[in-house]
């Protein structure tokens, strides 16, 4: 749980501002992008909670690099679905929200 939810809220952060820095451009950029950083957080995190001290350390590298590389591949694989999905939805709403002012501190209950 802990991994899962560091690796979410990195994710998350990472995409918004990387919306920021690109002004809405390169969809591709800041999804691959916010991907390589939340599974990382993740990956890292739970393998290491999972299994650290019960696999020999170069097991552990191969472990967390193999889920790694597993993870962003279905990313980068599922970039052109992302691009339809995306762009439907903001037709559809008719909005695309910037994170100008959003606090993420997710330590915060329901406010600024």
């Amino acid at each position: 749980v802990v991994a899962y939810f560091a690796g979410e809220f990195s994710n998350s952060y990472t995409l918004a501002r990387l919306k920021l820095v690109t002004r809405g451009r390169y969809l591709w950029l800041r999804t691959i992008g916010s991907t390589l950083v939340g599974e990382a957080v993740d990956t890292v995190l739970f393998v290491l909670i999972a299994f650290a001290g019960t696999l020999a350390s170069p097991l552990l590298v191969a472990v967390i690099a193999s889920n790694y590389a597993f993870k962003v591949g279905i990313e980068v694989l599922a970039t052109p679905v992302t691009y339809r999905v995306v762009n439907y939805l903001k037709d559809l709403e008719q909005e695309d929200h910037y994170d100008w002012d959003t606090n993420f501190n997710p330590f915060t209950l329901g406010g600024s």
